[in-house]
């Protein structure tokens, strides 16, 4: 069975809820996005896979490095999984900006499924916009 638009709303708003829990700064609210063994791929900015909700919950809160005051996402799509109506594979465009203005871009691949308390991602990459 496809995918339903109560469905696909919720997994829209389940994608925007991670720049209100970042821009709050809302760390212990993280199992509301994400699945208890839940991967957080930054491998491009120098911390590797993060595996786990306790992990995610300590990186959340440490907030390595400089962090934005504004997590926007926008372009998102949403893609069923051929085998499995519990899941899908959701691509989106992250926009951050910087205390000081300065702004910067990022694609989300996340991979989402359907839990007991509802959508929830599993696994993010997250790739840094490629400089032409």
């Amino acid at each position: 069975m496809p995918l339903t638009t109560t469905d696909r709303v919720a997994i829209h708003e389940l994608v925007s809820l991670h720049g209100h829990l970042a821009d709050d700064r809302r760390a212990g609210d993280l199992g509301l996005l994400l699945t208890p063994d839940a991967s957080y791929d930054v491998t491009a900015y120098g911390l590797g896979v993060v595996r786990g909700l306790p992990a995610l919950i300590e990186l959340f809160s440490s907030a390595p490095g400089e962090q934005p005051v504004g997590h926007h996402v926008t372009n998102v799509v949403v893609t069923e999984d051929p085998v499995r109506d519990d899941r899908a594979r959701v691509r989106s465009k992250g926009f951050s900006v910087m205390a000081d203005g300065r702004a910067g871009t990022v694609v989300y691949e996340d991979d989402v499924s359907l839990t007991v308390d509802g959508w929830r991602i599993g696994s993010r990459t997250v790739v840094p916009a490629r400089s032409i």
